[in-house]
């Protein structure tokens, strides 16, 4: 998620003012010999879209290798894909904080949020048969259209969707914490807390939610998709394109849990 990559946001490369704050701080004299050089940039050097997709392949690549293990061992060793989620939550914060992005901590992350991801569509699966398959095609085509929209020119991110984005992420997040804590502490009996016990209109208040989530998710995917689009233009080194790949990454896994969770409230 684009938003919960710093490396984006604290990296000028990633910034529309990347460009201008760079020209700024060049003299007369340097600006009369780069006239005298070759306009084109050294291959290889910059960030391209060629090779963060290239980078984003490989870290799915490892996500799907990763959940079949997951998936396999998900009956027999049910602690394995819990404990993935553990370390794919830390490992997740701290790809996040890094100011340089780092490729084995990113592919790592990957391969451990596949085991995770194959271990928890495996439980939900033999409670409601069908349903993963059902989350997967649902996934691809948030991700497709959402892609297709941004890449035709008809969606963008903006300054006032984004702070709509910010507070009902901060929204979000409260309640899931607090739906938490009343699972945890028995307040709520229903496995799903208030996402299962709640209805409005005689919908599943999880349903709702999770349609509203996967909005999230898709205008997230349009903050990732923009950043990238950013770098690319600024010119940034290659290495970002790591940090682009797990910005989509983060947000795909996210998208991929909310669909399965609505998906099996709905069919509850």
């Amino acid at each position: 998620m684009a938003l919960a990559n710093p490396a984006f946001s604290r990296n000028a490369a990633f910034s529309s003012q990347g460009a201008v704050a760079a020209a700024q701080n060049v003299s007369a004299q340097q600006l009369d010999e780069l006239y005298n050089r070759a306009s084109a940039p050294v291959e290889g050097e910059s960030m391209t879209f060629e090779d963060t997709i290239a980078k984003t392949v490989g870290a799915f690549a490892l996500l799907l290798v990763g959940a079949a293990v997951g998936w396999l061992t998900a009956e027999t060793l049910p602690f394995l894909w819990i404990g993935a989620a553990i370390v794919g939550l830390v490992l997740g914060l701290v790809n996040s904080f890094k100011r340089e992005p780092s490729a084995p901590l990113i592919l790592i992350y990957s391969a451990v949020q596949g085991v995770f991801v194959g271990g928890i569509s495996a439980f939900y699966e033999a409670m409601f048969p069908g349903v993963v398959v059902q989350a997967v095609i649902a996934s691809l085509v948030v991700v497709g259209v959402t892609l297709a929209l941004f890449a035709s020119g008809k969606i963008r991110a903006s300054k006032k969707a984004t702070k709509i984005f910010l507070i009902a992420m901060v929204g979000y997040l409260v309640f899931s914490l607090v739906n938490f804590g009343l699972v945890a502490f028995g307040i709520n009996s229903d496995p799903y807390g208030l996402r299962g016990s709640v209805e409005i209109f005689g919908i599943p208040l999880g349903v709702i939610l999770g349609v509203f989530v996967v909005i999230l998710a898709a205008y997230s995917l349009v903050l990732d998709f923009d950043f990238i689009q950013r770098g690319v233009q600024n010119k940034a080194p290659r290495k970002y394109g790591w940090t682009g790949a797990f910005g989509i990454m983060v947000t795909i896994i996210w998208l991929y849990l909310e669909i399965l969770r609505m998906l099996a409230i709905a069919r509850r």
